[in-house]
């Protein structure tokens, strides 16, 4: 079981929920259960919280899994950075050997918005 995922739903609001698996490229819809807003509630479209409920994926944007949502010790992660290439070194990496990443700020707003 995959815990607390947050599903990004095409013209909805995101919810989280629990998975049965991770999802596979060939795929054609997304099983999970205990679907919730994300403050925590029983959206008011779902009866009962603990039934199973099937998206097909072409109503799903994208799924955010959280490190370590699978049970599996975490996932090593990049440090992100929007302040800018002054923090890196000129290579990409920082002094500490994490990757820089350098945000686009227009970019997360169309996607927030879409």
């Amino acid at each position: 079981m995959i815990r607390n995922v947050v599903l990004h739903l095409t013209n909805e609001q995101p919810l989280q929920a629990d998975l049965f698996a991770m999802p596979q490229p060939t795929d054609g819809q997304l099983v999970c259960t205990n679907l919730r807003s994300m403050n925590g509630k029983r959206p008011v479209f779902v009866d009962d919280i603990d039934s199973v409920f099937i998206f097909p994926v072409n109503q799903v944007r994208f799924v955010e899994i959280p490190p370590g949502a699978d049970g599996a010790a975490d996932a090593p992660r990049r440090k992100v950075s929007s302040a800018g290439p002054s923090s890196s070194n000129g290579s990409g990496s920082t002094a500490d050997g994490d990757v820089d990443l350098d945000l686009d700020e227009d970019f997360l707003r169309r996607v927030r918005e879409a």
